[in-house]
C-alpha cells in the first residue's frame, strides 16, 4: 500500500489504537496521545471501527460517491440557445442572471467555448489540374542558420551563454506543379522580394527546360508576392497570379505538404554542425525521394539549387 508522506498512522496501527480502547480499556485520550494523534481523530477512527470493523480502517478511495448529472439542463439549454445568437459569455450571463464562470463551464462542456464553433466547418475541397502548367505553387520557409550543434541536442547547461544569439535565417524556397507534382527548390537568404524574383525567373526557366509552360501561379499573401515587381514579372511572362485566401494555408496545400515532408525528413531529420552541412545533405535527400515509392504526393523532383 502506498501511505501519504504525512499519514500518523498505518492501518495496523490504528487497529491497535482501537484496541486499546475497546479491549484494554485505554481512555480515548490517552490512546490518542500514544498513537500522535488528536482526540478529535481517534474518536473518527473508532467510530468507523465500530461501524465496519477492522475493513473500515483502511484509505478510503478519494473516488466520489456521486457525480453531478451533466446532462443539458434547461439552463444548460438556454445559454446554448443565447450563444448560438452569437452572443458572448457575460451578455448570456447578464441576461439569465448567472455567473460568468457558470456559463464559461456549460460553454466549455457543450464545445461552444469559441464561437468559431458555431460555424458549419467548411467541406474539403480537392483538386488537381488536368495537364502541367496550368497552375504552379509557390511558398517559403524560414530555416535559422546553424553554427553546432545546440542545445536541443546536448541540452540546456545552466548559465550557458547563447552563442547562436544572431547567426540569422534562411529560407526555402519551393515551386511544385499542381498535376505532375514536379518540384524545383532553392535554398537563399532571405524570403525577401528580391529573392522571390530570384527564384520565380529559375523556377520558370528550370519548367520550361522540362518542358513545361506555367500559366498561373498560387502564392500567399506575404509581402513579396504582394510587390508591384513581383506581378509586372508575372505579366511579363503572361502567367495569371492567384493569391490565397487569407489565414488558409490549406489552399495552397501541395505547397505545403512537400514543405512539412522537407521538414521531417531533411532538414529537421537530424542533427547538423552547420548550415553548410544541412545544404549538402538536401540533394542527396532530394535525389532518394525522386525514386521513393512512399510519397505520392510528389512524383518527381528534379535537380535543385543551393545558395
Amino acid at each position: 500500500m502506498n501511505m501519504h508522506k504525512n499519514a500518523r498512522l498505518t492501518p495496523r496501527g490504528r487497529l491497535l489504537m482501537v484496541r486499546r480502547v475497546e479491549e484494554q480499556g485505554w481512555r480515548v485520550a490517552d490512546a490518542a496521545l500514544a498513537a500522535g494523534l488528536s482526540e478529535r481523530r481517534a474518536y473518527i477512527w473508532l467510530e468507523r471501527y465500530r461501524a465496519g470493523g477492522e475493513i473500515a480502517l483502511h484509505d478510503r478511495s478519494s473516488t466520489p460517491a456521486r457525480y453531478r448529472d451533466c446532462g443539458l439542463s434547461k439552463r444548460d439549454g438556454e445559454i446554448e440557445r443565447l450563444r448560438r445568437q452569437r452572443l458572448t459569455g457575460e451578455q448570456i450571463a447578464r441576461q439569465l442572471g448567472v455567473a460568468r464562470s457558470t456559463v464559461g463551464a456549460v460553454l466549455r462542456r457543450r464545445g461552444l467555448g469559441r464561437l468559431k464553433a458555431l460555424d458549419p466547418v467548411p467541406p474539403v475541397v480537392r483538386y488537381e489540374r488536368q495537364r502541367p502548367g496550368e497552375l504552379l505553387h509557390l511558398d517559403t520557409k524560414k530555416l535559422g542558420r546553424i553554427e553546432g550543434v545546440g542545445h536541443r541536442i546536448t541540452g540546456r547547461q545552466p548559465g550557458a551563454i547563447n552563442r547562436h544569439r544572431g547567426i540569422g535565417w534562411e529560407a526555402l524556397h519551393v515551386a511544385v506543379d499542381d498535376a505532375s507534382r514536379l518540384a524545383y527548390t532553392e535554398l537563399l537568404p532571405d524570403e525577401k522580394k528580391e529573392s522571390a524574383l530570384a527564384f520565380l525567373g529559375h523556377a520558370l526557366d528550370w519548367f520550361a527546360r522540362h518542358g513545361v509552360a506555367v500559366e498561373r501561379v498560387m502564392t500567399d499573401n506575404g509581402s513579396a508576392y504582394r510587390s508591384h515587381d513581383f506581378r509586372h514579372r508575372l505579366a511579363q511572362a503572361g502567367i495569371r497570379h492567384i493569391r490565397t485566401r487569407p489565414y488558409t494555408p490549406r489552399t495552397n496545400g501541395k505547397a505545403e505538404r512537400f514543405i512539412q515532408t522537407s521538414l521531417r525528413e531533411w532538414a529537421y531529420a537530424r542533427a547538423y554542425s552547420s548550415s553548410a552541412e544541412r545544404s549538402q545533405a538536401m540533394q542527396p535527400w532530394i535525389g532518394a525521394y525522386k525514386h521513393t515509392s512512399q510519397h505520392p504526393s510528389v512524383y518527381v523532383i528534379e535537380e535543385n539549387r543551393l545558395c
